[in-house]
């Protein structure tokens, strides 16, 4: 973890010293090739993007997944594996069994921790797996995803703190943590859905006013599926193939098992469907808005 070093390191683990993108994570790229194709085009300010196969790495190697990560990574993006820490409550071997996955599968540079714990008495714990991520992936990118303001300590632990997931309505009136002063931007990052365009602009100073270095903002919504249900649960099943079981669902009903994930990305923990699984309607415009235009 860079953070570990200096301050010079810090501002390198995220790529530049402004304003950039941090994608949560979208659809299987099976279900959503155009979004991954055009995280891939140059000229976009790209801190992260997460790669969430399966609520995690899936139970076999997926070629989809395989090739949207090769891709971006080609293109000098950092790609993510999401682990699900479930507030702690998740086994440490379960977690890094996934992190072995993402790594010997799909070559990732770092890993978005999901539903990290906020409290200090959880500190240790998340600190002790960070510790050994940070040995597995020789110093790759860790972000906790907690979703709110933790205990300071945390900052420690990880290169990037998520401080914010959630909807405009709160951003809008949300108050920054004042011990987050004391640290630069680039170990901040929010994530916010259901911005309307012209909202863009003011999300956008919102986030520089409260030192956020890392953002991704979306016109999208929670939602139901059809059914008003929600995805379905977990891991693909044991002895299926990943693209077999993927194609299976594609025919039926793409919207009801789009990527799962937690709190901050929604989705089989929440009985609702990820607001980021699609790019915002006002993609270019978020892109040009905070940096180089998107390339033709």
């Amino acid at each position: 973890m860079s953070h570990l070093t200096t301050a010079d390191a810090r501002l390198s683990a995220t790529g530049t010293e402004q304003l950039g993108l941090g994608v949560p994570g979208c659809a299987h790229p099976l279900v959503a090739p155009t979004e991954w194709a055009e995280l891939s085009r140059p000229g976009t300010p790209l801190h992260w993007v997460v790669l969430n196969v399966a609520n995690g790495p899936g139970d076999c190697p997926d070629p989809h997944g395989l090739a949207a990560a090769g891709r971006l990574t080609n293109a000098g993006v950092r790609v993510l594996g999401h682990l699900d820490l479930a507030h702690g409550r998740r086994p440490p071997g379960e977690v890094m069994a996934d992190a072995q996955r993402y790594l010997e599968w799909y070559r990732v540079g770092g890993f978005l921790l999901d539903r990290c714990p906020t409290d200090r008495q959880d500190l240790p714990a998340v600190r002790s797996t960070t510790a050994t991520l940070a040995g597995l992936t020789d110093g790759g990118h860790l972000v906790l995803g907690h979703g709110t303001h933790p205990y300071p300590g945390f900052l420690e632990a990880a290169d990037q703190l998520v401080t914010f997931s959630g909807p405009w309505a709160d951003y809008r009136w949300s108050q920054v943590a004042q011990w987050t002063a004391d640290h630069p931007p680039e170990r901040f990052v929010h994530l916010v859905h259901g911005v309307p365009r012209t909202h863009l602009e003011e999300a956008t100073r919102i986030a520089r006013w409260q030192g956020a270095g890392t953002i991704f903002f979306t016109d999208r919504t929670d939602r139901l599926d059809r059914l008003g249900r929600g995805v379905g649960a977990g891991r693909l099943g044991p002895g299926r193939c990943c693209e077999e079981t993927l194609l299976e669902r594609s025919t039926v009903a793409p919207e009801r098992w789009a990527r799962a994930g937690g709190p901050l990305l929604r989705g089989v923990h929440t009985g609702q469907i990820s607001p980021y699984d699609t790019l915002p309607g006002y993609w270019d415009e978020f892109v040009s808005q905070i940096g180089p235009g998107v390339s033709e």
